[in-house]
This record gives structure tokens, sequence and C-alpha cells, in this order.
């Protein structure tokens, strides 16, 4: 980490008019004699390089005692009236990470009557369940919930919180972090510990051409997002030996300046993150015939349709049955991919799929490396083969 210092010094309307032109992000003023540095510095130090010695970057080193940090802590994301599943995917790979460097496996629960709730993450091989139960955290409000993740993160101080990249997730794990002073990590396909307890989070970056292996060595706790269906959920254990901790409930964590007048159920949208099947098209597939062809697949197959970016970006396919890393991450039982090059962005969304079959004309197309069986051909005259061919079986 590092900062911006200004040399007094050497600032004069002159040096400063220079800065402020300089500056791609606007974040550069100057009033009164005084130089100033906004939020909006996105630290490319393009004033540091060329701004003749009026401002210098200064690297901060900061020690920690990682000794006092101790434990993996999965936040209980609770959607509707139970807890999300991406929760129990957390569990199982915080109990991996734990092993490593022989820590306690924690959940934090927020919500109002939740203890068998609590009950339930004990047999995915939780340690401690600790609760935050209360009338007024029935419904998400960020204040009261982010309060009460703080007063545990004090009280326990865990070395890494796991948090899944749910709507309510993405909003607390940001907002968590910055009260800690902490870095996160958002999105993350893969987890892993170094035994002095830096977990190493790792990311697709710049557009997925790169993975990036990201640590906070110098603060705790560290902070990540993990979308579902990126790790698997483990057995479930009915016998449990686990506890609950029943946590205080302020009234200063109950503030807030959010008032909820009325809420309602939203209609549940298509999740093709729950889909056991899935027939995904691509930019190969994308005419009106080849979509009704995928269509009637997968209602034959009892599935979903899925597709790839630039069938959403032509307004072919809302966003939602977008696989990939700008849409969702998918571990059907089955997927077929049709007319789809597998570039690593659509991949890295469904290679994690337990049988996946590729069809298309370019026998070098990265997809094939990825599925368990490659059909080289076209399309438009597999399927129509393929859709008469069930149809004959299902009426023998």
């Amino acid at each position: 980490m590092g900062k911006l210092v200004v040399n007094k010094d050497v600032v004069n309307s002159k040096t400063a008019q220079k800065l402020i032109e300089l500056c791609p992000f606007n974040a550069i003023s100057y009033k009164d004699g005084v130089l100033d540095i906004s939020s909006a510095c996105k630290m490319c130090k393009m004033c540091v390089k060329k701004g003749d010695g009026v401002i210098d970057f200064v690297e901060e080193h900061k020690e920690i005692d990682k000794s006092l940090w101790k434990g993996i802590c999965v936040f209980a994301d609770i959607s509707g009236d139970s807890i999300h599943h991406v929760t129990y995917e957390l569990c199982g790979k915080a109990k991996e990470l734990a092993k490593v460097i022989n820590h306690p496996v924690y959940a934090v629960l927020i919500g109002s009557n939740i203890k068998n709730k609590a009950n339930e993450l004990l047999k995915y091989g939780v340690d401690k369940v600790f609760i935050y139960d209360n009338k007024a955290f029935e419904t998400f409000r960020i204040e009261p919930f982010t309060a009460a993740f703080y007063d545990f993160i004090q009280k326990y101080k865990p070395s890494s919180v796991l948090i899944g990249a749910t709507n309510l997730g993405r909003q607390l794990a940001p907002r968590i972090a910055a009260r800690c002073k902490t870095g996160l990590t958002a999105d993350c396909t893969v987890l892993q510990m170094k035994e002095n307890t830096d977990l190493v989070q790792i990311r697709p970056a710049f557009g997925g051409n790169i993975m990036a292996q990201i640590i906070t060595p110098a603060t705790r706790p560290q902070f990540c997002t993990v979308r579902y269906k990126v790790f698997s959920e483990p057995e479930k254990s009915e016998n449990p030996c686990g506890e609950i901790i029943e946590m205080t409930v302020t009234e200063e964590m109950l503030f807030s300046n959010i008032e909820i007048i009325s809420h309602k159920q939203k209609p549940r949208d298509i999740d093709i993150s729950e889909a056991d099947v899935i027939v995904a098209v691509g930019r190969g597939a994308s005419s009106e015939s080849m979509r009704g062809y995928a269509n009637e697949l997968a209602d034959l197959l009892g599935g979903v349709v899925a597709c790839t970016r630039p069938l959403v970006e032509a307004n072919i396919f809302d966003a939602k049955h977008q696989i990939g890393l700008s849409g969702r991450t998918v571990k059907p039982k089955f997927i077929i991919c049709i007319g789809i090059s597998g570039a690593v962005q659509f991949a890295a969304g469904m290679k994690s799929s337990d049988c996946i079959v590729a069809i298309n004309t370019d026998s070098s197309a990265p997809i094939f490396d990825v599925a368990h069986y490659c059909i080289k051909g076209d399309a438009t005259e597999i399927l129509p083969m393929l859709i008469k061919k069930i149809k004959e079986n299902r009426h023998v």
C-alpha cells in the first residue's frame, strides 16, 4: 500500500495548474494556496512522474501480528426463508483452507428467528456459528448488518472471511472490508492458503486473459467474494459437533438511515445456475432457426437455454441467460455447447459441469479443450437429427 504526499514548499499557482492539466481523473484542485487530491484519484501516478517533484508516492510499510487473527469465517447468506447454497459451498472450502493452518471454521448468521438455520450450518462442518438474532434483522439493511458483522470481527478476529457473491453479499463485503481498512477480492475462482495464513485469492483479470493471484499480507482480515457453483457443496453430516454462540445485539447496531415501508417477493426469474441441463448457444448458432432447435432440445431434455456474451450484446438474449465471467457461473449435470468457440471468459463459467458436449465446425476451437465429447460438424444438420433421435427413443 502507498499514498500520495504533496510537497507544500514547491506548490504555487503555476505548478498546481500543470498538475490539474496532467490528472486524467480531474482529482486535483487548487484553492487558496492549497493543493488537494480528491477521492477521484485512481493512483495512476501521472502526477508523480511528470509533476516536477510536487507530489511523491510513499510506500506504507505496515506490520501486523498475524498470530492474533485466527479462523476462517463464512458469512451465512439467507435467501428468502433458507440459507443460500453458496454458503454451504463456502463452508466446504473453508474447511479445506483451515486444515492447512489448523484454524477453526466460523460462520456468522444475521437475521430473525434463525437458531434452526444455525443448526443446519453445523451439519456442514462449521466449528462455531455466531448468530445475531433480532427482529430488526428480518429484512436486509446495510448499516445494521455491517455493524453486527464488524462487531464479530472486532471480538473474534478471523484471519479470512469468505462471502458469497450474491446481491446481498456484493453490498455487504466492500462496506465491511472498508470499515476494517483491509483488502477485498471479488469473484474469486480459486482459493489457496499459505502456511503463514496468507490467503491466495485467484480470479480472472484483463478480460480473462490472465489469472491474477492476489494476497493481502499487511492487513487482516482477508476478504473475498465467491460466486455460486464455483466450489462443490460438501456432504452433510447428521451428527454435527459444533457450537452455537448467541451474540449480543445492541441498540447502536440497529441504527439505520433506511426505513423499509413495505416489501414484496419478486417473481422468480429463470436461474441458469440452478439448472441440471443446459443447452448453450453462441455466435455460431444465433440464427432464429438454430435458437428454435435449441429451445426444442432444452424442452426435450428438461433443461434451459443459455448463451454467450455476444448474443446478450446483440439483444438476442437477456443477460440472465449469459454464462461466463460477466454472466453466471453454472455447474449442470449436462451441458451442450452449440456454435461456441470457448473463449476463456465463457469456459471459466461452465468448465466444472459434470458432462460437456460441444458442437463446432472448427476442430481447433478452444471449447474442445474443456469438452468431454466433441462433435465436429454443422449444428444445423446435427441438431435436427439429435432431436429426431430423442423423440424416437421416447416412443420406444
